[in-house]
Formats: C-alpha cells, sequence, structure tokens
C-alpha cells in the first residue's frame, strides 16, 4: 500500500470533538475507567507503530480517552488511525456493555488493490480476525468501510489518481475481573489492523521488536 496523506484530522463520528479534563483517566474518574486506561498505557506494540494520545471526544460518553496512531516506515507513513476507549457506568443499551472501542483507520491503496471488489469485505474481516487471533470476546460490531478514488485535472493533472480506505468500525470489549476489559490486548489486536492495512507482515510472537506504549509524546517531524 502506499502512504496514507498527512494526519488523522477528519471526523469520525464525532471523534475529533476535543474533551479535557478527568473525563480522560484522572482521578476522579470511576476505577475501572482508570485501570481500563492503565491497561492501554501497558500494552507492548511494534515499533513501526508510533501511537500518541489525543484529546478525546466530549460528547460520545460520561468517559473516554483516546489515542493516534501512524504506520511508519522510514520517512514514510503508511497508514494512520485513531482509537477511542468509552466508558459509560450506568450501562448503554446500544453497547450492551458498559465499555465502547471506537475507531477509524485509513490508508492509501495501490491501484490493483483498489480495484478489488471484494476489498470492503476483507478489510472488514481484518478487523474481526485481529480481534479474533488474540482470543479476544466482543459483542455489537458495526461499522463501515468505505473505498475512494480521487483523480487531478487542470493545474493538479500531473498528480496520479489515487485511491483510498477507510474503516469506521466500533465493538463492545467483554468485560472481565472487576468489570474492565483486556483494553491492552484490543489495543494490540487494533495495531494488527493497522499493519494490516499498511501492508506490514505480521509480528511473529515474541517479537523482541515489540516496545511499551509510551505514556504520552509529541508531535513527530520527518
Amino acid at each position: 500500500m502506499a502512504a496514507a496523506q498527512g494526519r488523522l484530522s477528519d471526523d469520525a463520528g464525532g471523534m475529533d470533538d476535543a474533551n479535557e479534563g478527568d473525563r480522560d483517566g484522572g482521578r476522579s474518574a470511576p476505577l475501572p475507567f482508570r485501570s481500563a486506561v492503565d491497561g492501554l498505557r501497558a500494552a507492548r506494540l511494534r515499533p513501526q507503530i508510533e501511537v500518541e494520545q489525543t484529546p478525546a471526544p466530549k460528547r460520545l460518553a460520561p468517559f473516554a480517552h483516546a489515542l493516534e496512531a501512524t504506520v511508519v516506515d522510514g520517512e514514510q507513513d503508511l497508514a494512520d488511525g485513531r482509537l477511542v476507549l468509552l466508558h459509560d457506568p450506568a450501562g448503554h443499551d446500544a453497547w450492551r456493555g458498559t465499555f465502547r472501542l471506537v475507531t477509524l483507520v485509513r490508508a492509501e491503496l495501490e491501484p490493483e488493490m483498489a480495484a478489488d471488489p471484494l476489498l470492503p469485505e476483507v478489510c472488514w474481516s481484518w478487523l474481526t480476525g485481529a480481534l479474533q487471533a488474540r482470543g479476544l470476546t466482543y459483542g455489537e460490531p458495526s461499522g463501515t468501510v468505505t473505498r475512494a478514488s480521487s483523480h487531478y485535472f487542470g493545474g493538479l493533472a500531473e498528480r496520479p489518481a489515487a485511491s483510498q480506505i477507510e474503516i469506521r468500525a466500533s465493538w463492545t470489549p467483554r468485560e472481565g475481573l472487576g468489570g474492565v476489559p483486556d483494553t491492552g490486548a484490543h489495543l494490540s489486536s487494533w495495531c494488527d489492523l493497522l499493519a494490516q492495512v499498511a501492508g506490514l507482515p505480521p509480528a511473529g510472537p515474541g517479537d523482541a521488536s515489540v516496545v511499551t506504549l509510551p505514556q504520552r509524546r509529541g508531535p513527530q517531524s520527518r
């Protein structure tokens, strides 16, 4: 796959509606949510996937924590995405639980792959397969896979045509001990999806190159 142009900036179901304060995991947040956020921070991820915390959306749930990620190969960005952890201590009928994970993933496509009529189904199977491969249980999955093509004219006519795939999805992670889902494993599965969309080979079990997610990192310059 070709490089994804630019950083994540568009709306993903309200995902870029910035949030501030303890709703993002501070001391006044409920213990299950704080534990779930700690699980995200303790996850071990591939070094090609650069992850940083980003402002979480305001209105999707009482508590939210958001991450942005970019798959990097040298100076090239291959794919990018955003993952938001939502928590409503009172529960949510549509979620059938108290937690929800919401994601946006996107990458540019090579022309041959963009022309595949089964591409949307394949991309959706990458998401569900990434969760199943790590033995995760989840419910109420929903989402869309969008394929877009751009053709340039006039002053931009020298640019080659470009195609992009975008996956927007959400699912309910099943809660474990103390009502807390295994958010670290869900984050790792999401990074597996990002790597697959970017065209990276799968990481082997016990891969020494896997690194722990930093608590916070400033903007990356390339």
